[in-house]
C-alpha cells in the first residue's frame, strides 16, 4: 500500500539538502561542542553557523537564538522562564498573563501552570472563524499584565492571527509578547521586529528537519528586552539558559532546515496552497462538510474539515492508505474534542468530528487526486447508508 501522506502539520519528512548539512556531525565532527579542543571548536562553529541561519529569516541576531529540544520546550522555557524570572527579580511583578483558548496544548498548560506561582491567568475568545477578540484582549491587558501568548498560525486550522496588532495591545499595556511560530516559521514571512515579537518558538521537524531540536527566539534588545529563569541548569551552555551537552546534529539540522524553508518560501507557499485548494474545492461539493476558519486569513497548507452527517471515524476507515490527524497530532491517539473548536463555538460533537489535511514540500497532485478521489467515494457510501 502506498500511503497518502497529508499530515504535513504534524511532522515533515527531512529534506535531502538538510540530511546532507548534518552527516559530517555524525561521522567526522562528532565532538562535543563545549569542549576546549579543536575537535571542540569545530563543533562549536558549526553550533554558531547554524544560529546565525536561523535568526537571519527573521530579523533578530544570533545571540537572541535558545536552542532547546523543540517548540514544546522551548514554550516552556518562554512563559515559565518570564514568570519565575519576574517572581524572582522583581518585587512588585506583573500578575497577569494572558493567552488564547484556541491555543496550541503546550502553551495552554504552560500558562495554566503560572496560575500555581500566583498568576492572574486569563483566556481571550475567538469567533466562529478562530480569530482572536481584540476587544476582549484589549480589555484584558491592564498595567498588572506579565506577558500576552498569541500562536501566529493555529496548528489545528492554520488560521493567521493579526500578531503586529496583537503585539502593538501587548505593549501599549508594557507587556512581553510571545508568539508561538511552529506553523508559521518557514511557511511565511516573519519578522519579529516589524512583528513586536519578544518571543517566538519553533521546530525542526516542521520545516522538513530533524526531530528533537527547536529553538527560541528571545529579544535581547530595547525596552522589551526579556529576562528569563532557566528550566534546565548544570552546565551553562545557550547562555545559561538551557544547559545541557550541546545537540550538534539536531542543531546543524535546525539550521540548514530554518535556512531553506525561508529561502524556498517564494516557490513552496503558491504551489502548496493551490493543491490545498483543489482540495478544498472538491470538497465543497460534498453536503455536511464545513472547512474550520474558511472566512479568516489561513496558512497555505492546512484544512480543517468538520462532518456534519457522518462518523469523522468511518470516513478514515475508508481511506486506510492516508494519513492525517483528528484535532493535533500532539495528543497522539486521544479522539477527545478539538479545543481549539470548541473555542470556535463547535459543539463537543462536531469538534470531534473533525479531521485534519495538511501539505507540504512533497506533495504531488496525484497525491491530492486520490485523497480527493478516497474520501469523496467513502463519503458517498456512508451517505447511501443514513
Amino acid at each position: 500500500m502506498q500511503l497518502i501522506y497529508a499530515d504535513y502539520a504534524a511532522t515533515t519528512p527531512v529534506d535531502p539538502r538538510v540530511v546532507e548539512a548534518i552527516t559530517p556531525t555524525l561521522t567526522d565532527v562528532y565532538y562535543n561542542a563545549s569542549s576546549a579542543h579543536l575537535g571542540g571548536m569545530m563543533a562549536n562553529a558549526m553550533v554558531a553557523t547554524a544560529r546565525k541561519k536561523c535568526a537571519a529569516p527573521i530579523g533578530a541576531t544570533p545571540d537572541e537564538i535558545i536552542f532547546t529540544s523543540g517548540a514544546t520546550e522551548s514554550i516552556n522555557l518562554a512563559i515559565q522562564g518570564v514568570a519565575t524570572a519576574a517572581q524572582l527579580h522583581r518585587p512588585n511583578a506583573r500578575k497577569r498573563i494572558i493567552s488564547v483558548k484556541s491555543e496550541h496544548s503546550a502553551v495552554r498548560d504552560a500558562v495554566a501552570r503560572c496560575a500555581n506561582l500566583g498568576y492572574d491567568v486569563q483566556w481571550v475568545s475567538v469567533d466562529h472563524q478562530g480569530r482572536v477578540d481584540m476587544q476582549e484582549l484589549a480589555r484584558l491587558c491592564t498595567p498588572d499584565t506579565l506577558l500576552v501568548s498569541v500562536m501566529m498560525v493555529n496548528n489545528e486550522t492554520g488560521v493567521v492571527q493579526d500578531t503586529a496588532a496583537i503585539a502593538a495591545i501587548a505593549h501599549a499595556s508594557g507587556a512581553l509578547m510571545m508568539s508561538d511560530a511552529t506553523q508559521a516559521y518557514g511557511k511565511m514571512a516573519v519578522n519579529v521586529d516589524a512583528l513586536g515579537i519578544d518571543l517566538m518558538p519553533w521546530s525542526a521537524h516542521k520545516i522538513y528537519g530533524p526531530k528533537g531540536v527547536g529553538a527560541l527566539y528571545v529579544r535581547g534588545r530595547g525596552e522589551h528586552a526579556v529576562t528569563l529563569e532557566p528550566m534546565v541548569v548544570g552546565g551553562g551552555q545557550e547562555r545559561g539558559m538551557r544547559s545541557g551537552t550541546m545537540n550538534v546534529t539536531g542543531i546543524v539540522g535546525l539550521g540548514a532546515a530554518s535556512e531553506i524553508a525561508c529561502a524556498d518560501l517564494d516557490a513552496d507557499a503558491p504551489r502548496i496552497r493551490a493543491l490545498r485548494e483543489r482540495f478544498e474545492a472538491a470538497l465543497r461539493n460534498l453536503d455536511g462538510i464545513e472547512i474550520c476558519g474558511d472566512g479568516a486569513p489561513r496558512g497555505y497548507n492546512i484544512t480543517n474539515v468538520v462532518f456534519h452527517s457522518v462518523r469523522v471515524g468511518d470516513v478514515l476507515a475508508g481511506i486506510p492508505d492516508v494519513c492525517c490527524s483528528r484535532g493535533s497530532a500532539c495528543h497522539g491517539a486521544s479522539t477527545s474534542p478539538s479545543a481549539a473548536l470548541l473555542a470556535m463555538g463547535f459543539s463537543e460533537a462536531a469538534a470531534g468530528n473533525a479531521a485534519r489535511f495538511s501539505f507540504g514540500r512533497y506533495t504531488t497532485e496525484a497525491d491530492v487526486d486520490r485523497l480527493i478521489a478516497g474520501i469523496t467515494q467513502t463519503y458517498a457510501g456512508l451517505q447511501s447508508h443514513t
